[in-house]
């Protein structure tokens, strides 16, 4: 990257360490609460394109060592250069070779299944897929409002959602269905996220 684009990137955290640890224990409530938002503190000057919470959990997670996949509109912005930047991960093309990705609202989510899956042996070698959304909020009714239950979900978490994709149920049903195998997700908005292990099973609360 060249002086002029770095000099136009955000700034990470200001104390990289501190950080990192706040917003990556924050990211492991929500994979170990399934469907409990959870708030994303940080000061990081994060990209304009996608949201906040998962340029931020992003940040943290990511290292030299990982590879990332990001959406057209991401893609496209200057999201990319400021998480290779901070972090030193590597953007990869196809969502496949991807132990990250990220998909901004408005863009398709590819299958599930064509991120990497992991396997029997190894299921931790799978993805982690943040997907942006417009709002996460617990209980409430109507459309979208969810009922989830599996490890970490002492009885059920009603969790509304908006902005996903229209097929992403299904997909979801068929990734739970792969266990051990599958990805585990993390819904985000600008400021908040939900974590979805793959172990987390999705009803309907209307049919639930």
């Amino acid at each position: 990257m060249t002086a002029r684009v770095l000099s136009a990137l955000g700034a990470g955290f200001s104390s990289e360490a501190l950080g990192s640890q706040k917003v990556f224990r924050a990211v492991l409530q929500a994979l170990s609460q399934p469907g409990q938002p959870v708030h994303l503190d940080h000061d990081a000057e994060v990209p304009a394109a996608g949201n906040g919470a998962s340029a931020a959990a992003l940040l943290a997670l990511l290292d030299s060592d990982c590879t990332l996949w990001l959406s057209p509109r991401l893609a496209a912005s200057d999201a990319g250069p400021w998480l290779r930047f901070h972090t030193g991960c590597q953007l990869v093309l196809n969502p496949g070779q991807a132990r990250f990705a990220w998909v901004a609202q408005g863009d398709a989510l590819p299958p599930l299944s064509t991120f990497a899956q992991g396997s029997d042996a190894y299921p931790d070698q799978s993805a982690t897929c943040f997907v942006d959304v417009d709002r996460l909020a617990v209980g409430g009714g109507g459309h979208g409002l969810w009922r989830l239950s599996g490890p970490g979900i002492r009885t059920a978490q009603h969790l509304q959602v908006s902005g996903l994709p229209a097929d992403f149920e299904r997909q979801w049903a068929d990734n739970h269905a792969a266990f051990p195998r599958g990805v585990d997700a993390l819904l985000a908005t600008a400021t908040h996220v939900a974590g979805l292990s793959r172990t987390t099973r999705i009803a309907s609360a209307m049919e639930a």
